[in-house]
């Protein structure tokens, strides 16, 4: 496994991008379970950090943990505009060594809800979201993933997970992307380009290397 060193702060962030269904998600959890097997238990950090007041500490530290963008978008419009969000809850406090803190967007009631989520510094952060591995964060990513599939595999994934009825919300969610992804260059920048997906029917959910700057 590719171990870089770690340019957020102490922590090796890891993205993993790619359009909607291709998917990211699956790839981000096998890789975070993997990034733990190499992490210690508990991290170098103080064990016992200033925890925000009215936060929740974690019963555990963990070596891994994973952000998923799609918790802090503030409902459909804010696909791409979120990333304030995500800098200052997240990257900008682990950056210093001090636990990130965000609310997760209920997107049935359509609103953040009122918890407020903590997340120790870990040794490793995976990152998996659409636009996660853009230009502004790919200088301060230790590993940068995009994870593609073909339209096919993604449309019949999209009608499974989220039903025929979001189908047109998610048809413009989806043109979005491919304008997002080709004006920031993403798939041809990363460090690690994956197939998401064998052709449909037979879809096993594994992933192979197609590209990439590791060589």
């Amino acid at each position: 496994m590719y171990a870089g060193p770690a340019r957020l702060g102490r922590v090796r962030l890891v993205v993993v991008d790619g359009p909607s269904g291709a998917g990211k998600s699956t790839f981000a959890d096998r890789l975070a379970v993997a990034c733990a097997a190499l992490e210690p238990a508990e991290p170098a950090w103080p064990t016992e950090p200033a925890w925000p007041l009215g936060s929740a500490r974690p019963a555990t530290a963990c070596g891994v943990a994973v952000v998923r963008t799609d918790d802090l978008l503030d409902g459909w419009l804010d696909q791409f505009t979120f990333w304030p969000r995500l800098r200052d809850w997240v990257l900008n406090p682990l950056r210093l060594g001090r636990p990130a803190r965000y609310r997760r967007y209920d997107w049935a009631a359509e609103r953040f809800g009122d918890q407020w989520i903590t997340v120790a510094p870990p040794g490793v952060l995976v990152l998996e979201g659409v636009s996660a591995a853009r230009a502004a964060i790919r200088p301060t990513a230790t590993l940068s993933v995009f994870v593609t599939a073909p339209p096919s595999v993604c449309l019949a994934r999209s009608l499974v997970r989220d039903g025929a009825a979001l189908q047109p919300v998610l048809d413009r969610w989806r043109k979005a992307e491919e304008l997002f992804f080709a004006a920031d260059g993403t798939p041809g920048a990363v460090d690690l380009l994956v197939a998401g997906a064998a052709l449909l029917p037979a879809d096993s959910g594994s992933y192979r290397r197609i590209g990439g700057r590791l060589t």
